[in-house]
C-alpha cells in the first residue's frame, strides 16, 4: 500500500491532465523514440512501458520531464524515485493509486490535512513498527481511511 499512495501522490495530477489528442497529437505520440535525450533521461523508469502509456498519461510525465531541470536536487531525486515506484506497478495498482487519490480529493480541506498528518506520522515511525501495523491491520494503511 506504501507505494500506491506514494505514486499516487506523486502522478496526483495525471488524472487531469490535458489529452495529447486535445493538443493535436495522434493517440500514438510522442512514441519512445520520438522523445529528447533529455526526455528520455528523465523519464527513464518508464522505457519499456512508454509505448503502451495512454495519451494523457504521457503529457503528464512530458509536463515533469519538461519542469525537471528547474527543481532543486531534492525533489528531481523524489521525481525519480517516485517513477520508478511508479513503473514498478501493476495497472492494477496504478488504477487503484489513481482511485485513492480522487477519494482523496473529495475529502473536506480538514480531512485531507487529517489524513496527511496520518500518513506523515506514519512515515516517520521506524520500520520495524510499521511492519508491526501492516501485521495487525494488513489490508489497512492510514490512507485507506479515507472514505471513513
Amino acid at each position: 500500500m506504501d507505494r500506491t499512495l506514494l505514486a499516487a501522490l506523486i502522478l496526483s495530477t495525471a488524472i487531469w491532465a490535458t489529452s495529447a489528442v486535445a493538443e493535436g497529437m495522434s493517440e500514438a505520440e510522442p512514441r519512445w523514440s520520438q522523445l529528447s535525450n533529455e526526455q528520455k533521461q528523465v523519464l527513464a523508469p518508464l522505457a519499456s512501458q512508454w509505448d503502451e502509456l495512454r495519451p494523457w498519461q504521457r503529457e503528464k510525465m512530458l509536463d515533469i520531464a519538461r519542469d525537471y531541470s528547474r527543481m532543486p536536487p531534492q525533489q528531481q531525486e523524489r521525481v525519480q524515485q517516485r517513477l520508478r515506484e511508479w513503473s514498478r506497478m501493476t495497472p492494477f495498482e496504478r488504477e487503484n493509486a489513481r482511485k485513492k487519490y480522487q477519494q482523496f480529493q473529495s475529502l473536506t480541506p480538514e480531512k485531507q490535512e487529517e489524513m496527511r498528518r496520518k500518513w506523515n506520522d506514519y512515515q516517520r515511525l521506524p520500520e520495524n513498527e510499521r511492519q508491526k501495523l501492516r501485521e495487525n491491520r494488513p489490508e489497512s494503511t492510514p490512507a485507506d481511511d479515507l472514505g471513513n
